[in-house]
């Protein structure tokens, strides 16, 4: 026994010298709680002058605001292109790897991203992680009966609240990349202003429809904030999320306040199937009034990419001329426009 403890303690010393003992064993018992958690170690590393910060989103209006904010400063990556439902998205194996090379995440929140709040939870953990939305004073969010008690998370549709995610995404720039605050102060400046002119467009457009026919009716429940800020009152098919699909008894609801308000126009949606429309549609004509497809808006996704609406601003102008349009006529719309040029 003597001799197995003297061979013991000859080989610690031995290593001893070698290595630091107490650090090694530490070092081991970190690395074993990380693996216990779940969690990846990441090393925050400091970006060089000309590196550019690695930055994933999930929608299109995030990215628009980052790319916008950022410039020449970031590599932005969106995961959600033209015509994806954020409700219903779950991350691929290229997003995971995305995600786990990213150095700042940006995502709407407030649920909006449901499939994906697992796997957004977990990447939270190690990398700076920001939800724009859950950033705005919760006093200024909805939260409709219809919504269980949720805030609506589609805050873009009011452009005041989308400046306010605007300012969430610079802040979190600058802290993250101080040396580059004047870049994302100037540009933030700019995106703002051309953020005021495009609230004044649409609030101007508004106001060219009737009070009594400002009455939106579209797919799902997307375009409350929308509604409040502009002065429309807004009837969704669907509830805030299009994971639930609407049943019979949702479309001859819908159907019957359509013919009774005489409503002219519905929208489809580009990022929600159009069949749900067209049976509401069906059910108006059965009920003897003939209500019209006003065109198709963008609620939870963009246009394609080098397009106007694959542009917040350009998303936003196409859907307040289409809505205008198909309310109270394209002929009313060129003549009022016309009387001011």
């Amino acid at each position: 026994m003597q001799l197995k403890y003297n061979f013991l303690r000859s080989t610690y010393n031995r290593l001893s010298n070698i290595f630091n003992i107490p650090l090694l064993l530490g070092c081991l018992l970190i690395l074993n709680l990380f693996s216990m958690t779940g969690c990846d170690v990441k090393i925050e590393k400091k970006i060089t002058e000309n590196e550019k910060i690695r930055v994933v989103t999930t929608i299109g209006m995030i990215t628009d605001i980052v790319k916008n904010i950022g410039g020449d400063r970031l590599e932005v990556i969106g995961m959600m292109g033209p015509g994806v439902d954020p409700h219903l998205y779950k991350p691929t194996a290229k997003d995971i790897e995305r995600l786990s090379s990213a150095n700042i995440i940006f995502y709407n929140g407030l649920h909006l991203e449901s499939k994906m709040g697992d796997i957004l939870e977990r990447f939270s953990k190690n990398t700076k992680s920001v939800a724009v939305a859950e950033g705005v004073d919760k006093n200024l969010l909805l939260t409709p009966p219809e919504f269980d008690g949720q805030y609506d998370p589609h805050i873009w549709f009011d452009i005041s609240l989308w400046i306010k995610a605007v300012e969430v995404v610079r802040d979190t720039l600058v802290a993250y990349n101080p040396e580059s605050e004047s870049t994302y102060a100037a540009n933030t400046d700019q995106y703002i202003l051309k953020l005021n002119e495009l609230q004044k467009y649409v609030k101007t457009q508004s106001e060219r429809v009737p009070t009594d026919r400002r009455i939106l009716v579209t797919a799902h429940d997307a375009f409350n904030y929308f509604g409040n800020a502009y002065g429309f009152e807004v009837q969704g098919l669907q509830g805030m999320s299009t994971v639930t699909e609407a049943g019979i008894a949702d479309v001859k609801e819908l159907a019957t306040f359509i013919a009774k308000r005489k409503i002219p126009a519905i929208f489809v949606e580009s990022s929600v199937p159009v069949r749900s429309l067209e049976a509401v549609k069906a059910a108006v004509k059965s009920k003897g009034f003939d209500v019209q497809i006003g065109g198709e808006l963008f609620s939870d996704a963009m246009g394609n990419e080098g397009t106007p609406e694959g542009t917040y601003i350009g998303m936003v102008k196409h859907n307040i001329d289409t809505i205008v349009s198909a309310l109270i006529g394209k002929t009313a719309v060129e003549d009022s426009l016309s009387k001011e040029q």
